[in-house]
């Protein structure tokens, strides 16, 4: 039986996304599930491997879907992935942003006198260069597929303001699947979720529709956060209840997360056309 994968480009856009990600899915198990078997001693490494596994294959299946279905042969430029100079002085910029609005908020949070910034009890250099490959693996990841791929579906069927929020809201949502008591519990991570989904989708409409910024901010504000956290950097005095500087230690899921992330959303906003 022969697919007619240009006929998939009149489809509407929840129907576009739900066949991408049916096929993903179906490459991806029968790769996945022996992976997690054979590893199943240690499911750290596990987890990686099957997630390294399944980046790999979205990364095929997106060239294949904007080659058959769109009909354009430079796929991931298409979605904002582009090899430039400039491209690359945006995620430098991006990375600056992110490490910045990291530490400016324990920082702030110190001079309050609601954390105590201390000497590193582990090497911090080892955590460092942990939390670059962590933080800046896992934007390049997430920003493709969230503000690169599903963002540019959104937008050929939606208006701008109507893929942003909707962008958002998906973004949000699959970072926030767990069970309902920690869904309660932790519920001011959410709409900090959303307001950095929106921050990074203008950051990418701010920046000629490409993902070397939003690539960069994401990365800086989880290799910032990394830094600290694991390198044990931050003591919480508790003075203040959890849920102004993050439950669980979380700083999205507290008041002064947010609203550091509505003054990136400010920014970004002010720097969009």
């Amino acid at each position: 039986m022969k697919i007619n994968w240009s006929k998939i480009a009149t489809y509407p856009a929840p129907l576009r996304l739900g066949i991408f990600i049916a096929i993903l899915l179906i490459c991806w198990l029968p790769i996945a599930l022996p992976l997690y078997l054979i590893l199943n001693y240690d499911p750290n490494l596990a987890s990686i491997v099957t997630m390294v596994s399944l980046f790999g294959i979205f990364l095929f299946l997106l060239k294949f879907w904007s080659d058959r279905v769109y009909g354009i042969s430079k796929g991931f430029q298409f979605y904002g992935l582009v090899w430039t100079r400039q491209n690359g002085i945006d995620w430098l910029k991006g990375i600056a942003i992110g490490l910045l609005l990291t530490f400016t908020l324990f920082f702030t949070e110190s001079l309050l006198g609601w954390v105590q910034i201390q000497p590193s009890k582990v090497f911090l250099l080892k955590i460092i260069l942990e939390g670059s490959l962590t933080g800046l693996g896992v934007a390049f990841a997430e920003e493709l597929f969230f503000r690169g791929w599903i963002l540019t579906e959104l937008e050929k069927d939606y208006s701008l303001n109507q893929s942003l929020w909707s962008n958002a809201l998906i973004f949000a949502t699959l970072h926030f699947l767990k069970p309902l008591g920690e869904i309660i519990r932790t519920f001011p991570q959410f709409p900090a979720l959303v307001l950095l989904g929106i921050a990074l989708v203008l950051a990418k409409r701010s920046h000629r529709q490409t993902l070397g910024i939003c690539m960069g901010l994401h990365g800086g504000l989880v290799w910032g956060y990394y830094i600290l956290n694991v390198g044990e950097l931050v003591k919480y005095s508790d003075t203040v209840p959890t849920w102004i500087t993050g439950i669980d230690r979380n700083p999205l899921a507290g008041v002064m997360g947010i609203l550091f992330l509505i003054l990136l959303v400010l920014w970004n906003k002010r720097q969009t056309p």
